[in-house]
């Protein structure tokens, strides 16, 4: 007759049961877990692709709209019809979607602070380093990392190795923990400013408001009849010594109703206030908007979206340059 089991054989062969169903139902809810977090994640990729979808469609609706504004008067665009900073509501299925254009070529272009000379070369433009260095001045930026800021910006940019009075090339970036080098080329997005040497997280916060970075290298055309009285800084920077800040807000405040029609009018307003712009100083302003900027907020539900997009308008109709998502923070 066999041998009952012992006691303590019972026991172990318990325990061995016991910690068996731990372990499966340990692997069950790690199981579970990763069902529901993959149920969650296809939720949200769905969702977020509707709030992709709905904001193309805002985004043409509100180039819809900019055409409509060029078309009232293609030799001048100004503020009337109330199009400029203000939200457009598209409603949309489960949520909405607000368009904002704005004035996109009132800003410093980073890329203008080169100008091509041939196909693959980019050299630096010293009177748009000095703009730079200039705006930075007047946002209240001291004046030594203003200069070196603008020096080093121009450097990242051109395609030569060769380091300007206060700028930064590749010996400057090798020193950096993480190592890294300048990119030689257009910058594709003004965050870009942040990899240059001297700007600081304070620098840039100041910077951001003020500066762009359109896919062109040349200066920008401030629009003088879209230009808001806030953002005098940008038409100071153009004038080294006769026009400040306030002078600047002041020949704003006191434009037409309907704009300027000429940029020769509005030097010859700004001359009242003692502000004199030479030939090359004018070329830099415009009573016309090449490009506007695009902002589309979509809540759609529990998920929320925001795209940004460049649109060109050099010729109607206008076309759209480039887009970008990011979290609504």
């Amino acid at each position: 007759m066999a041998n009952k089991p012992r006691d303590h054989e019972r026991g172990a062969a318990l325990l061995t049961v016991l910690l068996l169903v731990a372990v499966i139902a340990v692997l069950a809810g790690h199981a579970l877990e990763r069902m529901r977090l993959a149920t969650r994640l296809g939720a949200n990729s769905v969702a977020i692709d509707q709030a992709r979808a709905f904001a193309m469609a805002a985004e043409t609706a509100a180039m819809v709209r900019i055409n409509a504004v060029l078309a009232r008067d293609a030799a001048r665009v100004t503020l009337q019809g109330d199009w400029a900073g203000k939200p457009y509501p598209l409603p949309v299925p489960g949520g909405i979607a607000t368009a904002t254009a704005t004035d996109g070529g009132n800003c410093f272009n980073l890329n203008g602070l080169v100008q091509q000379s041939d196909v693959d070369t980019l050299v630096t433009r010293p009177a748009s380093v000095e703009q730079f260095g200039r705006l930075m001045r007047l946002i209240g930026i001291p004046d030594q990392p203003a200069r070196e800021i603008a020096a080093a910006t121009a450097d990242w940019i051109d395609t030569d190795n060769i380091r300007q009075a206060d700028g930064a090339e590749d010996s400057e970036y090798s020193g950096f923990s993480p190592r890294y080098l300048p990119a030689n080329a257009m910058m594709a997005d003004a965050s870009e400013l942040r990899a240059v040497r001297g700007v600081s997280p304070a620098f840039y916060a100041k910077l951001r408001p003020w500066i762009c970075a359109l896919p062109v290298a040349r200066p920008t055309r401030i629009n003088v009849n879209t230009l808001l009285p806030e953002q005098a800084p940008l038409l100071a920077m153009l004038l080294p010594d006769t026009l400040d800040i306030g002078r600047a807000r002041a020949v704003l405040l006191e434009r037409p109703p309907q704009g300027f029609t000429s940029t020769v009018a509005f030097w010859q307003g700004a001359a009242l206030k003692g502000a004199t712009a030479g030939p090359e100083v004018q070329q830099q302003t415009a009573v016309t908007t090449q490009w506007f900027g695009l902002k589309i907020d979509v809540a759609l539900g529990g998920t929320q979206l925001t795209q940004t997009a460049l649109i060109d308008a050099t010729e109607p109709p206008v076309r759209l340059v480039s887009r970008a998502w990011s979290d609504p923070s």
